[in-house]
């Protein structure tokens, strides 16, 4: 059977495959390649996601690509504003026509001898079973599992009359008009999904088993409108760009430096927010420091504002049971619900779910180490992009785009078919560290165990820092002596 082939095939058709696709047609304009995509539609998050208020947590000016400028007058824009970016994108750039939607890559095997992977697809909708053949994997499927969203089991949970909703898989049918609503969780979704209910239900609670940082975020840039009435769009994009990013990173190392100094600055904005009664010690002062999980954007302070007109509240208690009438809670309280949203975290994955093989022997990623947050010890000719915690995610999604083009025109140089980082003889003492250090979100730590370890120096480093990232991805030399080409 004659298999197609490419030169690199891009694993997924979200905002990082599609980023990945525009880089390699701009810096190596004579690769062919195709990005599989198992769904039926491209913008990966922002396609999969419809629960109400869907949007970023991170702005838009470093959400954005960086080829691309972000021309919405939202910083945190809303999921079909993102998904219309995206496909702009790929319109533009004339990525659409690599695409083959309903693709899912199930396993992919390299073989030494003939220096190329060997990609097992199943068509979504039949199952139909596919082969394709490249040269280099480009992994843009995210770091959670579309297939396995997170839904907890609940003590005694069959026992609730009403629907229990995942946000992952929102249905389409859903009327929550005039109904009592429970939220259990207290992350991104939660505070996303909270005040955008609000006007339509009864009564909706955020049920939180403990606090998570919060802070009131503009939701449309101030210096953006300014300066857009004074200079090209392209600018003001770069400009302002350039301002968060640096806000971001100097905030961060601050909150690392000086977590308390940042702890009351959060909570005095919080208080200024619901008012001097309000009982912040119990509900918004959570026990661990700043950004050691990430810090909730409340866009324009809109769950605050629900909070204060009656029109939510936050319950930080336990879970006892589920009961018919909604929930039980260790202090004793009962919430009433007519509908319970369990909004707890994703399920991470390592590789999008995709089971690598190398010459026949099936890679175990736990026990590998990372390259540069972006290769795996003893795994050739493949990337993976994973994007920060701390930060946006497309900063590192862009930097990782035009990594694979720096090497992939470094192969071309040399005659090279086959890269590979390997261990030297110095790395063997190497202080194990995990993928993702000093972040301790419960969906992260469930399975850190899965992904390659870091060690204490470059390249061996997952840094979630884009300064650092970026000196190590676009300055230093691809011919490193960790790196093998052949």
């Amino acid at each position: 059977m004659n298999k197609q082939h490419f030169d690199v095939i891009i694993v997924g058709a979200g905002l990082s495959g599609i980023g990945a696709a525009w880089h390699l047609q701009d810096k190596c304009p004579t690769k062919t390649y195709a990005v599989l995509e198992g769904r039926d539609a491209m913008g990966g998050t922002w396609d999969l996601f419809r629960y109400p208020g869907i949007r970023s947590d991170s702005d838009m000016f470093t959400f954005g690509y960086n080829f691309k400028p972000w021309l919405g007058d939202q910083t945190l824009a809303d999921g079909p504003s993102i998904r219309s970016y995206i496909e702009e994108t790929a319109d533009e750039g004339g990525i659409n026509q690599h695409i083959r939607y309903q693709t899912k890559v199930r396993e992919v095997r390299w073989s030494s001898t003939e220096a190329r992977w060997e990609v097992h697809t199943e068509h979504s909708a039949t199952g139909e079973p596919g082969i394709v053949t490249c040269n280099f994997l480009s992994m843009c499927a995210g770091y959670y599992s579309y297939d396995n969203p997170h839904m907890p089991e609940f003590p005694n949970q069959d026992a609730f009359e009403g629907p229990l909703i995942c946000p992952q898989i929102w249905p389409e049918d859903l009327d929550y008009h005039g109904k009592k609503v429970v939220v259990i969780g207290s992350g991104a979704t939660a505070v996303t999904l909270v005040p955008s209910m609000a006007p339509d239900v009864e009564h909706i609670t955020l049920l939180q088993r403990s606090p998570t940082f919060m802070s009131a975020t503009p939701g449309r840039s101030g210096l953006a409108n300014f300066l857009n009435k004074l200079l090209p769009a392209n600018w003001v994009y770069n400009i302002v760009r350039f301002i968060a990013m640096n806000m971001q990173q100097f905030f961060y190392t601050k909150a690392r430096k000086d977590p308390e100094k940042i702890r009351d600055w959060l909570l005095k904005g919080v208080r200024k927010e619901l008012g001097p009664d309000y009982d912040m010690a119990t509900h918004f002062n959570p026990s661990y420091n700043p950004w050691d999980q990430r810090i909730c954007a409340v866009k324009d302070g809109d769950l605050f504002k629900t909070i204060r007109e009656g029109k939510a509240e936050v319950v930080t208690d336990h879970i006892r049971q589920f009961t018919e009438t909604g929930i039980d809670l260790e202090s004793g309280k009962h919430l009433d619900a007519d509908i319970i949203i369990s909004a707890t975290g994703l399920t991470m994955n390592v590789m999008g779910d995709v089971t690598v093989f190398v010459d026949d022997k099936e890679m175990d990623f736990g026990q590998t180490w990372t390259y540069k947050g972006l290769m795996t010890t003893e795994v050739p000719n493949l990337m993976n992009t994973y994007g920060y915690v701390n930060a946006s995610w497309t900063l590192r999604a862009d930097l990782n785009a035009e990594y694979l083009c720096r090497v992939l025109n470094h192969m071309d140089s040399t005659g090279a078919r086959t890269v590979v980082p390997r261990l030297r003889p110095e790395d063997s003492n190497m202080s194990e560290r995990p993928w993702i250090r000093d972040f301790t979100a419960g969906y992260m730590q469930r399975m850190m165990h899965l992904f390659p370890h870091q060690g204490d120096s470059e390249p061996w480093v997952n840094t979630q820092n884009f300064y650092k990232d970026r000196k190590m991805l676009r300055k230093a030399p691809v011919e490193d002596g960790v790196l093998t080409f052949s």
